[in-house]
């Protein structure tokens, strides 16, 4: 029959195809990652609260309370005396805490002290606050008529003393128009004396200096001996003083100067009379 050919029945028998949408793979699950996990629940953070809050009350109950209050103040690096200096100054830091001390207030107060060149505080809980000084190195006595002042290596005046005392030291000697009390720093030709016989203090050198005459071009000291020892400008006073140091002991009796003002060809002699250059800071006595 003519309606029911071949190609009509495969036209009916060939299936019908229909599109199917895939649902797109989740990107969260695929990579393993997880955002809830890294939010925070409720409980999480009121126990954070309560730990701030905790920490925040110890905090002020320490500061505000004795728990870490300054019972004892300890100083080292001090002579007995500097460091009972040092405890005076801070005596009003005793009782308060720890946590409130105030570090600068203290180390100012402990700087104005004459005799301490530096400081600086630990503290060691519960209740020491730790104070290490550095305190001046004193080098010379400076005489100014009957007064006498103990004077550092930095040139500061660290406090008057009796005529006799600390006979190791250089004596210097200034006019009487210069003013100096405790607390004072050396200036000028004065600082330039002190300077000079600072690395003579200690090192045993064979002669004990009993005055120091200083201009801006000339160093001299004077020996209890009577020995002038002539240093001439300012510059490497160190290296000069040791040179003098190995060749005084093989001068004669008789010897009234040694220059080193050259290290390298240090001069000797005999003169019976030598004269101060003009505008000298100090003078013999």
């Amino acid at each position: 029959m003519a309606d029911g050919g071949p190609d009509q029945r495969g036209a009916r028998a060939r299936p019908r195809s229909r599109a199917v949408a895939a649902p797109a793979p989740s990107r969260l699950a695929t990579d393993g990652f997880d955002l809830a996990r890294f939010i925070p629940t409720g409980r999480s953070l009121v126990t954070a609260l309560l730990i701030v809050v905790g920490a925040g009350v110890a905090w002020f109950a320490a500061r505000e309370t004795p728990v870490f209050s300054v019972q004892k103040i300890e100083v080292l690096g001090a002579s007995a005396g500097v460091s009972a200096q040092v405890e005076r100054s801070l005596r009003a830091t005793e009782g308060a805490s720890l946590l409130k001390f105030d570090t600068d207030a203290a180390r100012l107060s402990v700087l104005a002290l004459p005799t301490v060149a530096g400081v600086r505080f630990d503290r060691a809980f519960p209740h020491t606050l730790e104070v290490v000084v550095a305190p001046e190195r004193a080098v010379a006595v400076v005489r100014q008529g009957a007064d006498s002042y103990l004077v550092a290596e930095s040139g500061r005046v660290m406090a008057t003393v009796e005529r006799r005392d600390r006979p190791a030291l250089a004596r210097i000697w200034i006019k009487r128009d210069i003013r100096l009390q405790e607390g004072a720093r050396a200036e000028g030709d004065l600082l330039a004396a002190v300077t000079a016989v600072a690395p003579l203090v200690g090192t045993g050198f064979p002669g004990r200096v009993s005055s120091v005459a200083a201009s801006p071009e000339s160093l001299t000291l004077r020996l209890r001996s009577g020995l002038e020892l002539r240093l001439g400008d300012p510059v490497d006073v160190a290296l000069k003083l040791a040179v003098a140091a190995r060749v005084i002991p093989l001068l004669t009796s008789d010897t009234t100067y040694l220059d080193v003002a050259v290290p390298e060809r240090p001069v000797s002699g005999t003169l019976n009379s030598q004269v101060e250059p003009e505008g000298m800071t100090s003078t013999q006595p």
